[in-house]
């Protein structure tokens, strides 16, 4: 069986790099192939990032929600989709979909990968919120609040409509970033969360939204942002500590052992990650530096 990090290359060839016209492009290019460092326009304020099919890649803005689409082959690409002025945060591919968490517009959109156009919006919260971080499942697309204790049940596509979860059992929210990056469990039963404030990993039910902290052994997780689980091996982005955590974790995602710490002279403050063949890509969201509209961003690329 091929890896699940091998993406359908045959498709992305099909899609192209096409971008508006009279859209700034900006880019690394290093004079190889896949250069290391992807530059992104500057001010953008990248958070979140999906990549496929092929060596595609899709960065979302958490200033006004724009979406960056960049070949990973040459660091180039533009602006495809404008934003609504509410954030772009975390992002999922499938189906030629793009699937957004919205922030703290407290929405969440599918966007057409070909076109650009906006297909679906789901006004998820009522009260303020902060929807943070996507995961597709076979028939749904799971999203955190940060702020609220609660799941968001996308459908899978354009149809159908969005449901609440309530969030009970052991998480506890407070000040600060609660449940943030969210992937399944290995053996696909339930989800897992992180919870940036506490450094905490919850295994979620999403039947019924119980949830259970996962046994880390001692460790913790702090500032744990984006996820990505590859079989059962789960790589953590920890923001503001510049490193991503790699855990073994059982197959139901009762417990996980940290088993190493990547960093890199590369990262600056990454907020998640994708990866492509051998290679993982990370969004440097500098939250640490006070953005204006002349401050760079980039993507980086490291070996996991």
């Amino acid at each position: 069986m091929r890896s699940r990090w091998v993406l359908a290359a045959s498709a992305a060839l099909t899609m192209g790099l096409l971008v508006p016209a009279g859209t700034a492009q900006a880019g690394t290019h290093h004079g190889s192939p896949f250069p290391d460092r992807i530059a992104l326009p500057d001010g953008f304020q990248p958070e979140g990032i999906a990549i496929g099919p092929g060596p595609v890649a899709y960065l979302g803005s958490r200033v006004d929600g724009r979406i960056y689409r960049a070949d990973l082959r040459t660091g180039k690409g533009g602006v495809f989709s404008p934003g609504p002025g509410t954030p772009s945060l975390g992002l999922k591919t499938g189906d030629g979909l793009l699937y957004v968490a919205g922030g703290s517009g407290g929405d969440a959109r599918v966007i057409d990968q070909r076109s650009g156009k906006v297909l679906k919006r789901y006004a998820l919260s009522t009260v303020p919120a902060f929807v943070n971080d996507v995961v597709l499942t076979r028939d749904a697309a799971w999203a955190t609040d940060s702020t609220n204790p609660v799941l968001y049940r996308l459908p899978r596509g354009v149809r159908g409509k969005a449901r609440t979860l309530p969030l009970k059992g052991e998480i506890a929210y407070g000040t600060g970033v609660n449940a943030n990056g969210i992937v399944q469990a290995p053996d696909r039963r339930s989800l897992l969360i992180v919870q940036s404030n506490t450094g905490k990993l919850f295994k979620v039910d999403p039947r019924s939204g119980d949830t259970k902290a996962v046994d880390l052994g001692g460790e913790s997780l702090p500032n744990g942002d984006g996820m990505l689980l590859n079989g059962d091996t789960l790589y953590v982005v920890q923001n503001r500590l510049n490193a991503v955590a790699v855990l073994k974790v059982a197959r139901d995602g009762s417990k996980a052992r940290v088993v190493k710490r990547i960093s890199d002279s590369k990262f600056d403050v990454p907020a998640t990650v994708a990866p492509y063949k051998n290679r993982l890509y990370l969004p440097n969201a500098r939250f640490t530096t006070t953005p204006t509209p002349e401050t760079p961003y980039d993507v980086v690329a490291v070996k996991p």
